[in-house]
């Protein structure tokens, strides 16, 4: 059966899902089948219906990236890279503790030479990983899993 998420937390794993058929059928972390650990809501999806709960729920078309709240990679990327040595994409992604350290380190660090090359550094493999990683990827080590460094 096809049907569009409805909600999910990723704090407790559990979402709803609304099904072409008009019901709405409860599912859990676990029933989100391949590599998949977290989706959000809009989502469409393919599953099966066991015990009035979805089951084997697969992806089949992602919902609009634009919305509000979402942290876009190829941004946090950009910003990594043009002003990551005042940190400022760790403030776009909301990790305020790591930008404030990075900013200190950028500005202030310049007395002592070594911190800002640091930083830049730290900054140039971000902007790498940012850009290798998949969007799904991202949101569940940045946003979801609330990684700051690397």
């Amino acid at each position: 059966m096809r049907g569009k998420v409805l909600s999910f937390s990723d704090i407790d794993g559990s979402g709803l899902i609304s099904g072409d058929d008009g019901h709405r059928y409860p599912f859990s972390r676990d029933d989100l089948a391949g590599a998949t650990r977290s989706i959000v809501a809009g989502t469409e999806v393919d599953f099966e219906v066991v015990e009035g709960a979805a089951r084997s729920i697969y992806v089949t078309t992602q919902p609009f990236s634009g919305l509000a709240g979402d942290k876009n990679r190829v941004v946090a990327a950009l910003l990594a890279f043009f002003l990551g040595w005042i940190g400022i994409h760790k403030f776009y992604l909301g990790k305020t503790n790591a930008g404030i350290i990075m900013l200190v380190c950028g500005t202030l660090g310049w007395l002592l030479l070594l911190p800002p090359a640091v930083i830049g550094l730290i900054s140039f493999i971000e902007f790498i990983i940012y850009l290798v990683k998949s969007d799904q990827q991202f949101h569940e080590d940045y946003v979801v899993g609330d990684k700051s460094w690397f």
